[in-house]
């Protein structure tokens, strides 16, 4: 195996920008960190023993052998002065105290579906919009399975917060996403009222 690249960061770089990736247990948020990410990802990902049985359903991920139980990091340089941050969140239910550190500060999130477990994403969705974040939903295609307008109708999304199939294996497809987010990130500031001048 090649050794892994190591992208340092540009000493020009002063702008820090700071997504996070949330959703299900399994749903493949450390995959797409993994898939998008310049330089070798931060993995807290440790190997799944018998003391999460009862605890993490696992059920319908029987291949899965590993969790996240802290969060996953990656980066991305946009220009010489930006670089994007990503931190993908852990998706068991007993991490899910993590999530209201992680969203501080951060520009918005991608919520990645698992059409096999729906109801998996909404608490993704309502602590995103408590703590009004905006957000995009991804759905990752393991198999075939519902439509987008299926999907949207199931999560009750609303027709602003934009919807789209991936596969977060691949870097083309994450990078779409994450472009997504922004375009969405850029039309939610472009509507936002002027802010009046002060006296």
């Amino acid at each position: 195996m090649a050794a892994t690249t190591r992208t340092p960061l540009r000493t020009t770089a002063e702008d820090a920008l700071k997504i996070v990736i949330v959703g299900g247990f399994g749903a493949g948020k450390t995959t797409m960190v993994g898939s998008v990410s310049e330089i070798r990802p931060l993995s807290t990902e440790e190997v799944m023993t018998q003391a999460s049985v009862g605890i993490d359903d696992a059920s319908r991920v029987r291949t899965k052998s590993t969790t996240t139980v802290a969060f996953d990091f990656g980066r991305i340089t946009l220009n010489a002065s930006k670089v994007l941050y990503l931190f993908g969140a852990p998706g068991q239910q007993r991490f899910w105290y993590v999530w209201d550190q992680l969203f501080a500060g951060s520009l918005g999130a991608v919520v990645l579906v698992d059409t096999r477990r729906l109801e998996d994403s909404w608490y993704s969705i309502d602590r995103l919009e408590h703590h009004q974040t905006p957000f995009v939903v991804a759905v990752n295609r393991f198999t075939d399975g519902p439509t987008l307008d299926s999907v949207r109708e199931a999560l009750a999304l609303s027709p602003e917060v934009p919807l789209i199939d991936c596969d977060a294996r691949e870097r083309s497809s994450s990078k779409r996403v994450l472009i997504t987010l922004i375009e969405h990130l850029t039309r939610t500031h472009d509507q936002l009222p002027a802010r009046e001048s002060m006296p």
